[in-house]
């Protein structure tokens, strides 16, 4: 296993690679293979364990009794998935996991992880702030779906980058067709929408990155 990579993982983060192996030595776990569209927690099923992603993609994606599918979260090397089921009074799965891309995902039981997050209080500190985290994502996820326009999507994301590093200059996430993923809408409309925001001096649109130009804008785009 390759520790160095592994003591990347938010949490992990301040373990050398040293400690990480003598930790997960000393904590029962095994490694788990996915292939593309493999399903890893389904929506509902009792959480037993929790996951730490080695390799690959997953996808997070809620089913509603109305046949509605709305992706909730994408996550990849290091970050950990299940841990808020696991530990809550549901005790079950909120969504369906599927790996989007082959990965390779270090399952480990709750009693496991108790145990674990009780040896080095690094390990303990760090899973609170990604439990955390997540939440903020997550009201944050629920704003975003609160706006109907695609461009309006595409505004308020923006704008949270923007807010949060300072800098105008924000790197899409991927691609065009991830961010599309992540904002449960197609490729095809939110690239149409960019080059309407362009065309409007908004933003300055490429593959890689888009600049913006106009916060102001932007904001007022969320309050039409």
């Amino acid at each position: 296993m390759d520790y160095f990579s592994l003591s990347e993982s938010p949490l992990f983060r301040g373990l050398t690679s040293a400690e990480l192996r003598t930790v997960l030595q000393e904590t029962p776990h095994h490694i788990q293979c996915y292939e593309k569209g493999e399903l890893i927690f389904m929506q509902m099923d009792d959480a037993r364990q929790v996951g730490i992603i080695l390799e690959g993609q997953v996808q997070g994606q809620k089913t509603f009794p109305n046949g509605s599918l709305v992706n909730v979260s994408s996550r990849g090397p290091g970050n950990v998935i299940g841990p808020a089921a696991v530990f809550s009074r549901m005790h079950q799965y909120p969504c369906d996991v599927t790996a989007v891309e082959p990965s390779t995902i270090m399952m480990l039981r709750r009693d496991d992880l108790l145990v674990l997050l009780q040896k080095d209080v690094r390990i303990l500190q760090n899973f609170i702030t990604e439990i955390s985290t997540a939440t903020v994502m997550l009201q944050q996820k629920i704003e975003l779906f609160s706006y109907n326009g695609i461009g309006q999507k595409a505004a308020f994301w923006l704008l949270l980058r923007y807010r949060k590093t300072g800098k105008t200059c924000v790197a899409i996430p991927g691609s065009v067709t991830k961010w599309a993923l992540q904002m449960n809408v197609s490729r095809p409309s939110l690239h149409r929408e960019l080059k309407k925001m362009e065309e409007n001096g908004l933003i300055r649109y490429s593959s890689k990155q888009i600049e913006i130009l106009k916060p102001d804008g932007l904001e007022e785009m969320l309050g039409e």
